[in-house]
């Protein structure tokens, strides 16, 4: 049975993000085909399984995200050279070790680069560098690149000259929620039609264009939830907009149902993700068959497949909350459950990556 070590994720049980649920599921669907290894965030993991869905995991006691992803994933690596035949890389932090590891090792190396990371406004100048550096490295240096979206597979090959395979992520794991009666009394606000949005609090998602249209457009309430403390943005938005009658910002919900409560009830799901490519939180919202009001950037269209409603500015936005007509809301919602049945199986995402296997 071949052995397959992935790398790069916080870890399973997946509590954070979107390689964390592809993680899970690949061990889920794969798990009687190959002997897998996930390597987890001891920091991440208070009770330190041994296996989960059928994979083993070894825990690294640093963080899998921000600089310290960068070692924490070189030691995954290192470790996998001792038992896996194929490594699968999630995202590029650690790449910068790949061409010493192509003078140690003839392991398959599989690098999914992500969605452009050195893009985002978070990173200042010398961790864009290193990241696009470290981009550069995986392409040149691994057997296979995935790309989750089908921009990020043309830059791939107009950048650098190289054939990526095209995998996006599954979205079957969401189920539609009834809104409880103790949800909608402790959030009244929920019981009128309401627009919705969960997400980071960066600039990127555009959280600034979304608000300022709806403090124009007071028809309609909209709920944005996020991480408002963790940053300046976070906070003069919070402090702009939390007055306006309209507008209901809340703090993190981690409890998933009730998360998934309020998102499968809204009137309308909003997408401003201006970065990153096949965005999970998109994917889902398709599979729950919402309509969805999308940034009109190029990876948001190619998701959707173009059969949702876009904005480039405010004042587009604005525009299209005064067209709201309920026939249209509903079509486009239909349309977005058929292109997620289509495209966004994890059944058939894992059927992809056991051919790369």
């Amino acid at each position: 049975m071949k052995k397959i070590s992935i790398i790069g994720t916080v870890g399973i049980p997946a509590k954070y993000g979107g390689f964390e649920t592809l993680t899970e599921y690949l061990a889920k669907y794969l798990n009687d085909d190959y002997d897998m290894t996930v390597y987890c965030s001891g920091n991440n993991y208070e009770n330190k399984m041994n296996e989960y869905n059928g994979a083993k995991l070894k825990y690294i006691n640093l963080n899998a995200n921000g600089v310290q992803s960068i070692p924490y994933d070189i030691i995954s690596v290192f470790s996998s050279l001792k038992f896996a035949d194929t490594l699968l890389i999630l995202g590029v932090s650690g790449c910068i070790v790949l061409p010493f590891i192509r003078l140690l090792s003839k392991k398959r190396i599989i690098v999914n680069i992500d969605g452009l990371e050195w893009k985002r406004e978070k990173w200042g100048k010398g961790a864009k560098w290193f990241l696009k550096f470290s981009e550069k490295l995986a392409v040149k240096y691994a057997d296979v690149v995935v790309t989750d979206n089908k921009v990020i597979q043309d830059y791939v090959k107009s950048e650098y000259d190289t054939n990526s395979t095209l995998i996006a992520y599954g979205a079957d794991h969401v189920t539609k929620e009834i809104l409880s009666d103790e949800i909608k009394n402790k959030y009244p606000f929920l019981k009128d039609n309401y627009a919705f949005k969960v997400c980071r609090i960066e600039p990127e998602n555009n959280i600034h264009m979304i608000l300022e249209a709806f403090s124009e457009y007071e028809e309609l309430n909209i709920v944005i939830i996020g991480n408002w403390s963790n940053s300046e943005y976070g906070k003069e938005l919070k402090s702009k907009y939390s007055e306006v009658k309209n507008i209901y910002l809340l703090d993190p919900i981690y409890d998933q149902q009730i998360l998934n409560q309020i998102r499968s009830n809204c009137y309308i799901y909003m997408h401003g993700h201006s970065a990153g490519g096949t965005n999970p939180s998109l994917v889902e919202a398709m599979y729950l068959e919402l309509p969805i009001f999308a940034y009109g950037i190029q990876y948001n269209r190619e998701t959707t497949k173009n059969k949702a409603l876009y904005f480039n500015d405010k004042d587009e936005l604005v525009t299209l909350l005064n067209k709201i007509d309920n026939e249209k809301l509903k079509s486009v919602a239909a349309d977005m459950k058929t292109v997620a049945e289509e495209n966004y199986t994890w059944k058939k995402i894992s059927e992809q990556y056991s051919k790369l296997f």
